[in-house]
């Protein structure tokens, strides 16, 4: 939706038309995730998504208010539990200061200031992260768009002509024929890519994000994070009161069955057969074993999940938390097996491929949305 929008304004009279394989917009990783608006602070000065979150946090901040959709800046803290984790802390702030971030340290005293039940020996107080409603702001760039949106529009086959342009038939047998195809299907980004006869050079590997509510919500006032551990793209479980006065804990990442795994029980024996066919899939398996035993530990396990909770909010028990709606992460892992900590977006003939999405992505939202239609007007001028 925010390519549809970016390209419709780049290129005032472009006819735009999005396929969009679910009866509504937002149903998947834009509609299932903690809604936060993320300022940029974890990110390598100069990546893409230091570049991109902390430009898109400003712009998105702007465009709820524009549109009327809720919104909150509430500032987050992130909170070291254990003397190890002091240098990864300092760290962070030497990383938010090169990303233009504000940053405020405190020791031990001050973290009940702002956080009255949350305890560590020593935090950061990043001002400008927020939360906000990301099906609200998906709703606002497809209706602000101009683009015809097709719903229930599932993609099942692309026959490129790079002398011509693309036709893409869907489910129902219609066949759309364009200049060019631009591909942000997420979880089946490299599908598509694949059903244009492109090589993504990555395969999408579904982790399913469990969350749990918070019973007690008078605990957390805003947002309250652990120090990351950057051996491992995920942000570990965070507290987030949400713009409707809920707080979610979570999440834990563990592996899907399915590329739309949101429940245990999900299983797709294509989409397994397609990762076991992958050799970073087998490199992947045998790296991180000691985290990902954790983490699976941490989802057949509440309280498991408890304990790690309660390293920021001790007084927290099980009988706290109530299992709420998971989310699915899109991970790109290259051939080698690592993990692709960046955005990818790849172009070929007639097409451009976004393979690679990772959060920040919908605070980023405005940006990546440009950066794209940038490419894609790219590929229309030279073909």
């Amino acid at each position: 939706m925010s390519t549809a929008y970016a390209l419709t304004r780049a290129a005032p009279g472009t006819r735009v038309t999005v396929l969009e394989k679910e009866k509504a917009p937002a149903r998947h990783q834009s509609g299932h995730n903690s809604g936060v608006i993320h300022s940029g602070i974890y990110y390598r000065p100069g990546s893409l998504k230091a570049r991109y979150a902390v430009r898109g946090a400003a712009e998105l901040t702007k465009f709820c208010a524009e549109y009327d959709i809720a919104h909150a800046v509430t500032g987050k803290l992130i909170v070291a539990t254990d003397r190890t984790e002091l240098p990864r802390l300092h760290a962070l702030v030497q990383r938010g200061r090169e990303n233009g971030i504000p940053v405020r340290e405190l020791g031990a005293a001050q973290i009940p200031d702002l956080e009255p039940a949350v305890r560590g020996i020593a935090a950061i107080h990043v001002g400008t992260t927020g939360v906000c409603d990301f099906v609200g702001v998906t709703r606002q760039l497809a209706d602000a768009s101009g683009a015809e949106i097709r719903y229930g529009a599932q993609v099942v086959r692309v026959d490129r002509r790079p002398a011509l342009g693309v036709a893409v038939r869907t489910a129902d047998g219609t066949v759309l024929r364009a200049r060019a195809l631009v591909n942000c299907a997420g979880l089946h980004g490299d599908e598509v890519a694949r059903m244009a006869g492109d090589d993504p050079a990555t395969r999408i590997v579904p982790f399913r994000g469990e969350y749990y509510t918070l019973d007690r919500p008078d605990l957390v006032r805003g947002l309250v994070y652990p120090v990351p551990d950057p051996a491992f793209p995920f942000l570990g479980v965070h507290l987030t009161r949400g713009i409707d006065g809920t707080v979610h804990v979570g999440p834990n990442a563990v592996p899907a069955l399915a590329r739309e795994g949101y429940r245990r029980a999900d299983f797709s024996a294509r989409d397994l057969r397609g990762a076991l066919a992958d050799p970073g899939v087998w490199h992947l398996a045998r790296e991180p074993w000691r985290y990902g035993a954790g983490e699976v530990l941490r989802s057949l396990s509440k309280a498991a999940f408890t304990e790690v909770v309660r390293r920021l909010l001790p007084d927290v028990r099980a009988a706290d938390l109530t299992p709420a709606a998971a989310g699915v992460r899109a991970q790109a892992v290259l051939r080698d097996g690592s993990l692709a900590d960046d955005f990818l977006i790849h172009e070929g003939p007639r097409t451009v491929h976004v393979l690679n999405a990772p959060s920040p992505a919908t605070t980023a939202a405005l940006p990546v949305g440009r950066a794209v239609a940038r490419r894609v007007l790219r590929v229309l001028g030279s073909g």
